[in-house]
């Protein structure tokens, strides 16, 4: 896909395009008539480049082609501009090329309407995010066919990979477009391929320094990455063909994660680029699953695994069909993903649903199932999967380290190169900025082995690293960076008080607490209703004195008013009527979050999110935010009832009377014996697991039970 983009940037002729549509597949008679069709139609038009237009629809083919060759797909894909652009008909697209080129054609057509309709004009100042996520729910519900969707995202691919052409503010839009709306179908349509790149152009549009940022170090730093990756990709195919694994059939592909990735990690997790633990990954391609479960096995008898990062996406499979083993293992000082799966799998990983066609040939396919995807009420959530952290308590013997003056520091097997930081000095583990284990530089997380010799690189201000208390493994390193990030925390939530007292007092004087000398802990503020009350009301009572009559009629009168949206519970004397999620930290539901007021608009960040800060201390107006409580506990089960009619009527009014609500149920039979057997999904106010285990064992035999709260699914 790489080299095709490459590729696809240079072409600028309608004769080149040609070629590489040809490359890329087979022209039968309807593709070639749907060219002509395509060139003669467009044919005086031109991009904002100055290329002829009809370059664009070819190159959109190109990629379309990359993923189905579906004859129907890449007619449609040329001829997807010739609706909206000239005086070509749906009519005469269905009397040319049939009816299932038409239906694609006539979809994609409609979502230039809807996007005309509900989209914020490019030219506007206001909000793009709102609109564009309302866009992106219309698009899901409107398209009936998965294919338009596929044809979309291959045009706005080869959009962005034109976008300089455009002006800066338009290519600024376009970019936040396709990362809020584009982006997140590619992700639920699972072409992993397709939203890694939209990801990553986009990215480099809307925050280039950052983006430049990340691709100079992964430049200055390629060589050394991939030294490292060849070697554990040799010894890992060694390992395997020791074992029996023939290399014809297996293939180990490496990779080092995408920019926007390595970014959003950089955000939410407030850690530098060389302390992301899954830069490095490999890829495991083998025949079969159960030779996927195989490769696990030796994988980690060879490395040390951190089972807290481990998933099992072949067992459960995503809803998009994404099936891989995942697990994080450490090996050379270093910490690697490793992906398992067949190869099959691999089709669907890398191209989603159009893996349903690549290999049809023109031949008819059934459309597949998509009711999950029209169902789904999306959310502004974050694109990308992020594992747990914790670093589990794997031994518990010592180990025995130096300093390079030669100074021995015993420390709990597993304990990293920050722990070693700490146990010098709190300072040194608040500072520390970089780790050197044996003279070669390593993750501050990197897991420390006997006879190592550590050193400790600092900084002069202090960092707080809030998410790594689960991964250190000294009492001493928890408890130190717990209370860094107590007095961070205590800071953010200091200036949040003040903010937010502020922004209620806005219409009537700005940053009214300057004015003022109130005894207040303002950093209870953001967290306890009543006493931001009590705050207001003492703000009121100094400031009232000081106002005209109309001014003070309209403070005595000041009230908050409750909004609930999607999830979040907001609480404001001015009128709130929508609610953003920022694309820069995507904050989820339990996150600590803090809430801008921009309009009419809450705008929510992660507490701990970089740019949050920044606005913070810049005294952004600020609204008072909480999570909705979430008091129901989901859990799934299978139990076997006797194959005797009414069991199951039975088995359900006793969990009703148990306050027990059934969201899904399926019901089997094995009709060989007398058993049936009944997965159920249940919903619930109790969150003791056993417990409800055991009450419903007194009604039937349960065969497995768990919380889908479970860090295994």
């Amino acid at each position: 896909m790489n080299n095709l983009c490459q590729e696809l940037q240079q072409i600028n002729t309608i004769e080149d395009a040609k070629k590489a549509l040809a490359s890329s597949i087979e022209i039968t008679p309807k593709i070639e008539k749907a060219i002509n069709l395509c060139v003669t139609s467009h044919e005086g038009q031109t991009r904002k480049s100055g290329e002829p237009y009809a370059v664009h629809p070819l190159l959109v083919a190109t990629i379309t082609a990359y993923f189905s060759n579906d004859e129907a797909m890449v007619t449609a894909a040329l001829l997807h501009d010739v609706v909206e652009d000239t005086a070509c008909t749906l009519e005469e697209i269905e009397e040319g090329y049939g009816l299932d080129v038409s239906k694609i054609v006539d979809g994609l057509t409609k979502i230039v309407e809807i996007r005309e309709h509900e989209l914020t004009s490019s030219t506007s100042h206001e909000k793009l995010m709102s609109s564009a996520l309302s866009f992106r729910k219309m698009l899901i519900a409107s398209i009936e066919d998965v294919r338009v969707l596929v044809i979309k995202l291959c045009d706005r691919l080869h959009n962005m990979l034109t976008l300089s052409a455009l002006k800066k503010e338009k290519q600024i839009r376009i970019a936040e477009e396709t990362l809020v709306v584009y982006a997140p179908i590619a992700h639920r349509l699972g072409i992993s391929t397709l939203k890694n790149y939209l990801e990553d152009l986009a990215f480099m549009y809307i925050y280039p320094e950052e983006y430049k940022a990340i691709d100079e170090h992964l430049q200055a730093y390629q060589s050394k990455m991939h030294l490292k990756l060849n070697d554990f990709v040799s010894t890992t195919k060694s390992l395997l063909e020791y074992h029996g694994f023939n290399s014809d059939s297996l293939k180990i592909f490496s990779r080092i994660k995408h920019h926007y990735s390595i970014y959003l990690k950089m955000q939410r997790k407030g850690v530098t680029i060389d302390e992301i633990l899954d830069l490095l990954a490999i890829r495991i391609l083998v025949d079969t699953p159960i030779e996927c479960y195989d490769v696990l096995g030796h994988i980690h008898m060879k490395y040390k695994p951190l089972i807290a990062r481990f998933k099992d996406y072949i067992s459960t499979p995503k809803e998009n069909g994404y099936q891989t083993i995942h697990t994080t293992v450490f090996y050379d000082s270093s910490i690697y993903e490793v992906q398992i799966r067949t190869f099959d799998m691999n089709k669907v990983a890398e191209y989603g649903v159009a893996a349903h066609w690549i290999y049809k040939s023109g031949l008819k396919a059934h459309t597949p199932n998509l009711k999950w995807l029209h169902s789904l009420e999306f959310e502004n959530e974050n694109v990308e999967e992020f594992y747990s952290d914790a670093k589990q308590d794997l031994y518990s013997e010592e180990i025995v380290v130096y300093s390079p003056k030669g100074n021995t520091f015993v420390l709990p097997r597993g304990a990293t190169a920050l722990d070693f930081a700490y146990h010098i000095h709190t300072d040194v583990g608040n500072n520390a900025v970089e780790s050197f284990v044996n003279n070669i530089k390593v993750p501050l997380l990197t897991e420390l082995k006997s006879s190592d010799i550590v050193s400790i690189k600092t900084t002069d201000h202090q960092i707080p690293r809030c998410s790594w208390i689960d991964m250190v493994k000294t009492t001493r390193a928890k408890k130190a960076i717990k209370i860094l990030c107590g007095t961070r925390l205590k800071e953010l939530d200091e200036v949040s008080g003040k903010n937010i007292i502020n922004t209620i007092f806005s219409r009537y004087k700005p940053n009214i607490l300057s004015e003022l000398s109130l005894q207040v802990k303002y950093h209870k503020v953001p967290h306890i209703l009543d006493y931001l009350k009590e705050t207001k009301r003492k703000v009121t009572e100094q400031i009232i004195g000081t106002l005209g009559f109309v001014a003070r009629l309209k403070i005595q009168n000041l009230k908050f008013k409750e909004y609930k949206l999607d999830k979040v519970i907001v609480y404001s004397n001015f009128s709130i009527n929508n609610l953003l999620f920022e694309h820069c930290c995507h904050p989820k539901f339990g996150d600590d979050i803090v809430a801008f007021k921009e309009k009419n608009s809450a705008v929510i960040h992660h507490k701990m999110c970089n740019k949050a800060y920044k606005k913070i201390l810049n005294g952004d107006d600020m609204l008072f935010c909480k999570w909705e409580e979430n008091k129901l506990h989901n859990y799934k089960m299978v139990v076997s009832i006797p194959n005797i009619k009414g069991e199951l009527a039975k088995l359900l009014t006793y969990l009703s009377t148990h306050d027990i609500n059934i969201v899904f149920i399926e019901y089997g039979r094995d009709k060989i014996s007398h058993t049936r057997y009944c997965e159920i999904e249940f919903e619930t106010n109790n969150p003791n697991k056993e417990q409800l285990k055991t009450l419903i064992e007194k009604r039937v035999k349960v065969i497995d039970f768990f919380s889908k709260a479970d860090a295994y699914k």
